[in-house]
């Protein structure tokens, strides 16, 4: 959850850490802007809103250089199967015991949470403009107005709530029930959210039994690197989605760098998040969320790095993805089955993705 600043620069001279160089990427909240309602502002400039602030549409990741999983890696996934799908849950009731001792904090934007606040300065943009350059069906003021998303893992809503401000249908769920009830007290000051918004106290597997092919966008934002079965996670994610549907995952990668940085210095000297909040262990890298993703029928889009600068508390995009990123992937109409010898083709999940882009909107 680092980036910059001298210790970042220290860090980087005791470590090799894996991904690219930093690099400038798009711009967060312009100075002296509101954080959660000036989301819609770009869009509602016009031609030369949205189109202007993200024309290079977070495409740091190009076909040619994506890791890809092919026949040769097939035993490096059958490791990876054997540590993600050890259960039949993505509930890990340590990681809930963690999060209930916050759960009156999440709109406390100096508290516990600051950093949670301080990044939806970027991570709303990339699913706003990602959704809007797949589609040319927006309603000034509300773009996002026929999109249904389901925000996992959604704690006191500050994902879900600026992502309704935005005209989206957004369902939060989080197995802990005082979570949902801070999000519930939350949305109840704004009339417009409470039409928009629901929240239910429960995991993905709940309502995946009810919700099967129901969501145009599913968001999993820093919790993946919670979850008890990461492999059975995205299952599920592919469940709750419609063909053609969207899955913005941001989480943390697995390097010395981000346990030098993001555990050593964020948690235990700083204190900038909780002590033990995190473990690097559940930690994941790009290429091995790829892989998962690709062979449980999603097709990754978007690889983006992210910083975060200790000193200003602000995020920004980078091109190194060694400590924090973020991913777009879609649900496509093809599914690698255990028995089969090889994984299809970038071409095959192309050309379906483009079937289930041709009987869906978004």
């Amino acid at each position: 959850m680092w980036g910059c600043g001298g210790l970042n620069r220290a860090a980087r001279a005791l470590v090799a850490p894996r991904g690219r160089s930093s690099g400038a990427g798009p711009p967060g909240r312009r100075p002296g802007a509101a954080a959660g309602d000036h989301y819609g502002q770009a869009f509602q400039r016009g031609p030369g809103g949205f189109s202007e602030n993200y024309s290079w549409k977070m495409q740091l990741t190009s076909n040619s250089t994506r890791f890809v999983c092919l026949t040769e890696t097939k035993s490096s996934m059958s490791a990876m199967k054997r540590l993600y799908s050890t259960s039949h849950t993505t509930v890990d009731s340590k990681e809930m015991k963690k999060f209930q001792l916050l759960a009156h904090r999440w709109w406390d934007e100096q508290g516990e949470y600051s950093i949670l606040h301080s990044l939806n300065d970027i991570r709303v943009p990339f699913i706003r403009d990602t959704l809007l350059n797949m589609s040319s069906d927006h309603q000034l003021g509300s773009p996002l107005s026929s999109v249904k998303i389901l925000d996992v893992g959604c704690g006191g809503g500050l994902l879900s709530e600026p992502l309704g401000r935005l005209g989206a249908s957004v369902t939060g769920i989080d197995p802990l029930e005082d979570n949902i009830r801070t999000a519930e007290q939350h949305k109840s000051f704004d009339p417009v959210l409470a039409k928009r918004i629901q929240y239910k106290p429960c995991s993905l597997e709940d309502i995946a039994e009810e919700a099967t092919e129901t969501f145009d966008v599913m968001v999993a934002s820093e919790v993946v690197e919670h979850v008890a079965d990461l492999e059975t996670f995205i299952k599920y994610c592919y469940q709750v989605l419609k063909p053609g549907g969207s899955l913005f995952i941001t989480t943390i990668n697995k390097t010395q760098l981000s346990y030098i940085l993001g555990i050593v210095v964020a948690e235990k000297i700083m204190g900038i998040v909780p002590e033990g909040t995190h473990d690097w262990e559940k930690f994941i890298s790009p290429e091995e969320l790829e892989c998962l993703l690709d062979s449980n029928g999603f097709l990754v889009k978007t690889v983006n790095g992210m910083s975060y600068n200790p000193l200003s508390g602000s995020w920004s995009w980078t091109e190194s993805t060694s400590i924090n990123y973020a991913v777009h992937a879609m649900k496509t109409r093809v599914k690698e089955q255990s028995n089969s010898r090889e994984p299809p083709s970038e071409t095959d999940k192309e050309e379906h993705l483009a079937e289930a882009n041709a009987s869906t909107t978004v």
